[in-house]
């Protein structure tokens, strides 16, 4: 029985993968540190598609079984970086598809001796969908999602309709779903996806979350706040499976 032809996407990504070329440092960390590091993915068709059927083990990924902690859009890897470093108990993936932001992780992370960290170059849902293991993450981060604020351009936000199931599916039971961003239209936005979801309880009080304290102060969140934009944090939980 031959393997079924690999499939284009049929929804728009949360996305656009401009080719910038990397530094002579980020391209000697993707040769010496990406075999380390990055998990090697089955592709569909796209490059940064993950193949149907395909997934991963955390704990033979790590080496060890520990809280399994997900961040999707981890950029140039700030947050993930001081995170895994600050709680060396928990492991670490950095979901990413711009693969200059991976080396650049890849950078921080050896230079501070990082082991609890790993990265996957992908598209998220995908990751959510098949790569992970149904429950095997403890907490799933989105800081700062593009916001595609162009009216014609919503429907390429990642926290919409479709996406509370792929979440569900990989967090554990009592597992968190943190949400953060800069655009008051789609905090708005999270906040009404999220009150729809069957599978999550909010995990605040009042209108927004409490900012996240386990998230370090990246320059991008300043810039935010420097031009007067509210950051708008949110936290649901997983709920138990029936």
């Amino acid at each position: 029985m031959t393997d079924p032809a690999p499939r284009f996407r049929d929804k728009p990504v949360s996305f656009v993968r401009r080719s910038g070329r990397m530094s002579d440092a980020q391209e000697r960390a993707w040769q010496d540190l990406a075999p380390h590091y990055v998990i090697d993915v089955e592709r569909d068709a796209a490059a940064t598609s993950v193949r149907p059927g395909t997934s991963i083990d955390p704990a033979t990924v790590f080496g060890r079984r520990a809280p399994l902690v997900v961040e999707i859009g981890s950029g140039q890897g700030h947050a993930i970086v001081h995170a895994a470093t600050a709680a060396p108990e928990r492991d670490f993936l950095a979901v990413e598809v711009f693969r200059a932001g991976l080396a650049r992780t890849m950078l921080d992370a050896d230079r501070d001796g990082v082991a609890n960290l790993r990265l996957v170059e992908a598209n998220a849902p995908e990751v959510l969908e098949h790569l992970l293991p149904a429950g095997s993450v403890d907490e799933l981060w989105i800081f700062f999602p593009d916001p595609w604020h162009k009216a014609k351009h919503n429907k390429r936000r990642l926290v919409a309709p479709a996406f509370p199931p792929l979440a569900a599916r990989a967090l554990r039971d009592g597992g968190v779903l943190r949400l953060a961003t800069d655009w008051e239209d789609y905090a708005l936005q999270m906040r009404d996806v999220m009150a729809a979801a069957a599978d999550f309880a909010p995990a605040f009080d009042g209108d927004w979350a409490p900012r996240f304290d386990g998230r370090v102060m990246t320059a991008f969140e300043r810039k935010g706040l420097q031009k007067g934009r509210e950051i708008c944090d949110l936290v649901y939980r997983r709920e138990p499976r029936g």
